[in-house]
C-alpha cells in the first residue's frame, strides 16, 4: 500500500506541474505580447514627437524674422552676450551705446558682464536698439540732445 501512495503522489505532482506549466505558458505569451505592444506604442510616440518638433521648427521658420521683431518685449529674453554682440555689431563704444539706451556707461558694462539686468523700460530701449542699424544709431547720436535721458538729466542739473 505504501508503494501505491508514493506512485499516486508522483502522478499527482506530475499532472499538477503539467497544468501549472500550461497556465504559466499562456501568461508568459500574454506578457510577451504586451511588451511588444508597449514597444510599438513607444516607437509611435517617439515618431510623433519628432514630427511635432519638425513641424514646430517649420512653423517658426515660416513666421520668419519679421514676426520675431514684432513680438512684445515681454516675450523676448535678456542676454548679456546679446548686448555685447549688438554693441559690436553697431560698432559703438560703451559710452555711445549707453547714450542710445538712455543709461550710464557703467550700466552697459554691468549688463554685458551679466552683473545686472535691465529694468522693463531699459529693456524696451534695448529691444528698440536691436532693430536699429549703424547709420540710424549714428544719426541718433549726432542729434543735439542725444535722446530723452540726456535732456532730462541736464534739466535736473540745471543745464540747458
Amino acid at each position: 500500500m505504501a508503494r501505491f501512495a508514493v506512485v499516486f503522489r508522483e502522478e499527482v505532482t506530475r499532472l499538477a506541474k503539467r497544468v501549472v506549466r500550461a497556465e504559466t505558458r499562456k501568461m508568459k505569451e500574454a506578457v510577451v505580447q504586451h511588451r511588444r505592444d508597449l514597444t510599438h506604442l513607444k516607437r509611435q510616440v517617439h515618431l510623433q514627437q519628432r514630427r511635432l518638433t519638425r513641424l514646430d521648427i517649420r512653423e517658426r521658420e515660416h513666421r520668419g524674422y519679421a514676426a520675431a521683431i514684432t513680438e512684445p518685449a515681454e516675450r523676448l529674453r535678456f542676454s548679456a552676450r546679446s548686448v555685447r554682440a549688438q554693441r559690436r555689431r553697431l560698432k559703438l563704444s560703451a559710452d555711445e551705446y549707453a547714450k542710445l539706451a538712455g543709461v550710464s556707461t557703467l550700466t552697459v558694462y554691468n549688463w554685458e558682464h551679466g552683473k545686472t539686468r535691465p529694468r522693463k523700460a531699459q529693456f524696451a530701449a534695448l529691444v528698440a536698439l536691436r532693430k536699429m542699424g549703424r547709420r540710424e544709431a549714428l544719426a541718433k547720436l549726432e542729434q543735439p540732445e542725444g535722446g530723452e535721458h540726456t535732456s532730462s538729466a541736464n534739466a535736473r542739473r540745471g543745464e540747458p
